[in-house]
């Protein structure tokens, strides 16, 4: 009689099994994490260079309309028109930092491997649980 079909060697062939099946999953669940931090690093980039592109014509504008209220009221309210333009200027660059900190509080980095994991943990947990 062959000895290659005794219960010691199922066993490792199932142990075998089993490690190459979670490779799997681990390298799927790599690949899937890979390809979310490529697509969250070219939206970055993106939103980096349409951000500073807007920043730069934001900035343009608002000098040009700032100078042009200060002209407007050169000759009777000049300091006036200097503060008030001032604090428009402070007031809108603390309200889109609030919003700023805001958006960044969000997590979506990975959001697609995270639930993944979890729905593999819980079809784990629910198969200990059957039998």
């Amino acid at each position: 009689m062959s000895t290659s079909h005794g219960p010691a060697q199922r066993l490792f062939v199932a142990g075998k099994r089993l490690l190459g099946s979670l490779l799997a999953i681990g390298e799927t669940r790599l690949r899937l994490a890979v390809l979310e931090l490529e697509e969250e690093r070219a939206r970055l980039m993106g939103m980096l260079l349409l951000a500073g592109l807007s920043l730069i014509l934001l900035l343009l504008g608002l000098g040009v309309l700032t100078t042009l209220v200060i002209v407007a009221f050169w000759e009777t309210h000049r300091l006036t028109a200097i503060g008030v333009s001032a604090l428009v200027l402070l007031g809108s660059g603390g309200l889109l930092s609030l919003r700023v900190l805001q958006l960044a509080r969000r997590r979506t980095l990975l959001t697609g491997t995270l639930s993944h994991l979890a729905s593999d943990r819980e079809l784990v947990e629910t198969s200990r649980e059957s039998r």
